[in-house]
């Protein structure tokens, strides 16, 4: 395994492995016995980075979420789990009702949104859950029109100044909140955001269309003014959710979708499988070990439905590219 430091602050930053692994599905789709194996072979792996969300998955059965969140808080406490494994929830996207849904026309009143009631409540039902006096890790995990910005970043460092929250983060916003946020922490002499996670893959999307949550576009891409900010902010640490797309890379019954239907798709496609012909790589493979070694490097958010999928996750991460090999994948368009 590789490691990473992610965060500034010496008090609350942490170092951690640079394949990240999410438990979204445990607990629904994915069954505590297998969940518990997939979870003790990522940290046998040396991996030290685990994701959730106080939401995950309430889609599956109508409810309002927690299901990951409460495996993982049975699963740290029978393995006698510490501080020596970083854990990262979200809060904001959870249902205020069972039964609602983020397609939902009244998406504002569906969520729970960034309140400072909200923040507060959800993070200590969070740490409750998990079995953790600090959380590690905490994301605004979907955007809140309606609460005031500096209510939200107050609130977020009410939580790390009193130690029950250690760095903050954000995923789901445009790049023009999150930078309005951080500047508003700055001013107030308080912490902001330091982990930005978002969708990103070797293939591009388009931002042509609308999003779910946005007539724009979708906020959960990494946009080119995201990574532009990326690069001119180094200190910030970018999260990569699905960065296999959901399996679409390698499964003929995972198609892409229009989101990824402009001819770059085809041709970063087959540069990708080039390389991983070069390399005796899975395709997924070379896509997770391109992210690690970007000049904007992300950590991959993997998910696992098994352990043998696991392992070709984990596997990526010792797989070196030329520097021919990454100019090819970056050179196509």
């Amino acid at each position: 395994m590789k490691y990473r430091t992610i965060g500034t602050d010496p008090r609350t930053r942490r170092t951690v492995s640079v394949l990240s692994l999410g438990a979204m599905l445990f607990g629904t789709t994915v069954d505590e016995q297998t969940s518990f194996a997939i979870l003790d072979r990522y940290v046998e792996a040396g991996g030290t980075f685990i994701d959730t969300s106080n939401n995950y998955a309430f889609w599956f059965d109508e409810s309002q979420g927690g299901q990951s969140e409460a495996l993982l808080g049975r699963w740290r406490r029978s393995r006698g789990v510490g501080g020596e494994i970083t854990i990262a929830t979200k809060l904001g996207g959870r249902p205020v009702a069972p039964g609602l849904s983020f397609a939902d026309t009244a998406l504002a009143k569906n969520v729970e949104g960034l309140s400072p009631k909200v923040i507060r409540e959800s993070a200590a039902r969070s740490a409750e859950t998990l079995g953790m006096s600090t959380v590690d890790l905490l994301y605004a995990h979907v955007e809140d029109y309606v609460t005031p910005m500096e209510e939200t970043v107050a609130a977020f460092a009410e939580l790390v100044a009193e130690g029950t929250v250690g760095m903050l983060g954000v995923s789901n916003h445009w790049a023009w909140r999150v930078e309005r946020a951080r500047t508003t922490a700055v001013a107030a002499a308080l912490p902001g955001y330091e982990v930005l996670q978002y969708q990103h893959s070797y293939l591009r999307p388009r931002t042509d269309l609308p999003g779910r949550r946005s007539v724009d576009g979708n906020q959960g891409y990494l946009s080119a003014d995201l990574r532009a900010y990326l690069r001119t902010e180094p200190e910030l640490a970018l999260v990569a959710y699905s960065p296999l797309l959901g399996g679409a890379y390698t499964r003929a019954d995972k198609p892409l979708g229009v989101d990824f239907d402009h001819p770059g798709t085809e041709s970063r496609l087959t540069a990708a499988r080039k390389v991983a012909e070069e390399t005796g790589a899975t395709v997924n493979q070379v896509v997770l070990a391109w992210m690690i070694g970007h000049e904007i490097p992300a950590i991959p958010l993997v998910g696992a439905s098994s352990v043998a999928q696991l392992d070709e996750s984990l596997a990526a991460v010792d797989l070196d590219l030329s520097p021919e090999q990454r100019a090819m994948l970056d050179q196509a368009r």
